[in-house]
């Protein structure tokens, strides 16, 4: 399936290695709830002056106040809009709900094994998602199958790559693993993004499960309907300089 040897697969996560639904339907409204408190407990930190700051920057209103942050954000998150701040205040709030065990983050059955036997083949992987990369870190540390960060060796998102309908942002992840483009295997359910992956030189893999509404079909992509088929040989003749990544804390 694969045109050369895979050194490293980036996945999404939101219906990809996760389900879609329970972003929706728990973790949106979970933060959503919480926005106002937010500001109300953290006033005059110095993350709170970071995000209002992040915030009045986004929506072009110098004079943004804590209530005007608040309305910006629950429109921000019924609309779904990937921005940056909602993100990273969004992850801040769910990093509370994981520590008290409020939340979890939801995997596929067939995720662990998949990483686990791509680990064992030498192949690195990632996540790059539009979510922060603390909020990441924290939906497969606090998984329904446990903790799976020993799987994982890193994680990007709006900050550190850039958004993920953009070539250019998979270029910047490729000189982050310095991993060449064509040995590059991207993971998503979305078909802007497979598109951007490729634009950028990658190999691609659509991934619909099969209860997604949108069908099984996705334009220009091969489609798996899980990760149990999809068997990476180890590279026959890996790069010697090129060394995986040590797993993420």
């Amino acid at each position: 399936m694969s045109r050369a040897p895979v050194r490293a697969v980036v996945l999404d996560i939101e219906g990809t290695t996760g389900s879609a639904d329970h972003v929706h339907t728990v973790l949106f409204p979970y933060a959503r709830e919480r926005f106002a408190d937010w500001f109300a407990a953290h006033r005059g930190e110095p993350r709170w002056t970071r995000i209002l700051d992040d915030l009045r920057t986004a929506t072009g209103t110098p004079g943004l106040d804590e209530a005007g942050a608040v309305a910006a954000l629950h429109a921000w998150t019924d609309a779904d809009v990937k921005a940056a701040p909602l993100k990273a205040l969004q992850g801040e709030i769910w990093a509370a709900g994981y520590a008290d065990g409020s939340l979890h983050g939801h995997v596929y059955d067939d995720v662990p094994e998949a990483l686990a036997r791509w680990q064992a083949a030498g192949i690195e992987r990632h996540i790059y998602s539009s979510g922060s990369a603390a909020a990441q870190r924290n939906w497969f540390a606090h998984s329904n199958h446990g903790d799976l960060t020993g799987l994982l060796d890193g994680y990007f998102d709006l900050t550190t790559a850039g958004p993920k309908r953009e070539p250019g942002s998979y270029r910047t992840i490729s000189r982050a693993l310095s991993v060449p483009p064509g040995h590059t295997l991207f993971l998503s359910d979305v078909a802007a993004e497979l598109d951007a992956a490729a634009e950028a030189g990658w190999q691609t893999l659509a991934v619909r499960r099969p209860d997604d509404p949108r069908g099984t079909a996705v334009d220009g992509h091969p489609v798996l309907g899980d990760l149990t088929a999809l068997h990476l040989p180890p590279d026959p003749d890996p790069d010697p300089e090129h060394a995986p990544a040590p797993a993420a804390p």
